[in-house]
C-alpha cells in the first residue's frame, strides 16, 4: 500500500513525517532545511512509494490564515508545480506546541528539541489526519 507524507513547512526547516505501511500509524522521519526540501521531497517519494502529502496549515486560533498560513500555501503552489502527487493541507493549530511539551515531558535537551521539533510536529499533523480518516 502506498503511503502518506506529512509536512510542517517551518521558517527555516521543513519537518517530515511518513505513514506506516498500513495507513494507520506516522512516524517522524527528518527535519530538512528549506532550501533543501524539495529536493528531499522527490527523493522521499520514489524511496517510500508516496501517494499523498499531507502539508499543515497554521491557522490562527480563531481559523482564519496569517502570514505564516500564507507563506505555507506559496509552498504548496510551488511544490505542485514540480510534483503530481495529491496534495492536502490540513489544519495544524498546536501541533508545534504539543511536540515541544511532549519534548519537554522526556527531558530532551533544548539543543535536540530544536532539532527534533519540526519532525514532532509532522508526525502530530500526520496521525491527526490519519485517525480522521
Amino acid at each position: 500500500m502506498a503511503r502518506i507524507l506529512a509536512i510542517d513547512f517551518g521558517e527555516k526547516r521543513l519537518g517530515v513525517a511518513i505513514s506506516g505501511p498500513l495507513n494507520i500509524t506516522a512516524q517522524g522521519l527528518e527535519t530538512v532545511k528549506r532550501e533543501d526540501g524539495l529536493k528531499a521531497i522527490k527523493s522521499l517519494i520514489s524511496q517510500y512509494d508516496i501517494s499523498k502529502i499531507v502539508i499543515g496549515l497554521p491557522l490562527n486560533m480563531n481559523g482564519t490564515k496569517g502570514a505564516r498560513a500564507e507563506a505555507t500555501e506559496e509552498f504548496v503552489e510551488s511544490l505542485k508545480k514540480d510534483i503530481a502527487i495529491d496534495m492536502e493541507l490540513v489544519d495544524e493549530r498546536l501541533t508545534s506546541a504539543q511536540g515541544e511539551r511532549m519534548l519537554l515531558e522526556a527531558d530532551v535537551s533544548r539543543r535536540k528539541r530544536k532539532a527534533s521539533i519540526d519532525k514532532i510536529a509532522a508526525q502530530l499533523i500526520l496521525q491527526a489526519y490519519l485517525d480522521s480518516r
